[in-house]
C-alpha cells in the first residue's frame, strides 16, 4: 500500500453529439480537474460503443476514460458538472489502489502494430493451433463412427 490512490472516472457521452464536441467536453473536464488542483495522468477516448441497456432512449453511447489523481474533493466537483451537463448520460468514479496508469497515445501504438511482422506472425500460428485442434476433433469423431459401425457388425 505504499503506491498513492488515483481515481478513474469513466463517463458515457450521448452517441448523438459531433466529434468536436466530445473534444471539448474531454477538454472541459480536465480543466475543472486542473482548476481544483489535481494531477490529470490520461485521458482516452474509448469511442462509440453498444449499452448493455437502453439509457434515456440511446441504445449506444461514446465511452471516454479519465485517470486523476488528488485528495479526493476534486470527485463532487466533477460529477457535479457532468450532473449538470445533458451530454453525458452516465458516469462513475472509481477509487484505485495500485500502479499509476502510464498515458497512452493512440497514434504510436497503432504504428508499430503495423510494421512489426512478429505480430503478424502470431496470428496466423494461433489460427493454425485452432484448425488442429478441430482436425483432431474431426479425426476423434470419425474414430469412434468406425468403432460403433464395427460394434453394430
Amino acid at each position: 500500500m505504499s503506491e498513492q490512490p488515483y481515481y478513474e472516472t469513466m463517463y458515457i457521452l450521448r452517441p448523438d453529439i459531433p466529434e468536436d464536441e466530445v473534444d471539448s467536453h474531454l477538454k472541459k473536464y480536465t480543466e475543472i480537474l486542473e482548476k481544483s488542483g489535481t494531477d490529470v495522468l490520461d485521458s482516452q477516448m474509448r469511442g462509440k460503443r453498444r449499452l448493455a441497456y437502453p439509457i434515456a432512449k440511446h441504445k449506444e453511447g461514446i465511452y471516454v476514460q479519465l485517470s486523476h489523481k488528488g485528495d479526493g474533493q476534486q470527485v463532487a466537483i466533477l460529477e457535479r458538472a457532468m450532473r449538470l451537463s445533458e451530454d453525458v448520460i452516465r458516469y462513475l468514479t472509481v477509487k484505485q489502489d495500485g500502479p499509476l496508469p502510464t498515458p497512452k497515445s493512440t497514434s504510436k501504438e497503432d504504428e508499430p502494430e503495423k510494421t512489426n511482422p512478429n505480430k503478424e506472425e502470431i496470428k496466423p500460428t494461433e489460427d493454425k493451433t485452432e484448425s488442429t485442434s478441430q482436425d483432431e476433433k474431426k479425426e476423434t469423431e470419425e474414430e469412434e463412427k468406425k468403432e460403433k459401425k464395427e460394434k453394430k457388425e
